[in-house]
């Protein structure tokens, strides 16, 4: 279903590409748009164990894109140095492919708006985390994409750079 890597020297293990999602702050979320445009979109997520979350207003184009078609990618730059002398950058990446629902169950918004809030503002008190929660979250939607594949690629240098060390 997925097509294999062409430079497979530079793909990522599962792990690492993990370790870009856990590590990343913001990503692209990426959808099937209006008039069948592509719509891209960046986000603030979190990671944990095979699933992305994210909010959203209650209304607008993602939230319409997403209930035509739930399968979605997302797509997350851990590195970006430009080597201007070589033409080129050394870049890490991942991109998760899934499926993406809005959350309705009371206990799983809650947790996952707790998991994006936590890691947003890990030294927030939780009663100040549960104060802004309780406010905010009439206003918006938590969204959950399940990874059914991830895949994650690396420049052939950071790749080198990584076996060289001790």
């Amino acid at each position: 279903m997925f097509p294999e890597m062409r430079r497979k020297r530079q793909q990522l293990s599962r792990e690492e590409a993990e370790a870009v999602l856990t590590r990343g702050t913001s990503g692209v979320l990426a959808v099937a748009g209006a008039d069948g445009y592509p719509y891209a979109v960046p986000l603030s997520y979190v990671y944990q164990n095979g699933k992305l979350w994210f909010h959203c207003a209650k209304s607008g184009h993602k939230l319409d894109a997403i209930r035509r078609e739930d399968k979605a990618s997302f797509c997350v730059i851990d590195q970006d140095q430009v080597a201007p002398e070589e033409y080129t950058t050394y870049f890490r990446s991942a991109i998760a492919f899934g499926r993406v629902r809005i959350l309705e169950d009371a206990g799983e918004i809650q947790a996952a708006i707790d998991l994006l809030a936590r890691r947003y503002a890990p030294g927030d008190s939780r009663e100040h985390r549960q104060a802004v929660i309780r406010r905010e979250a009439g206003a918006m939607y938590m969204l959950e994409l399940t990874v059914e594949h991830l895949t994650g690629k690396e420049a052939k240098e950071l790749r080198l750079a990584r076996r060289e060390e001790p």
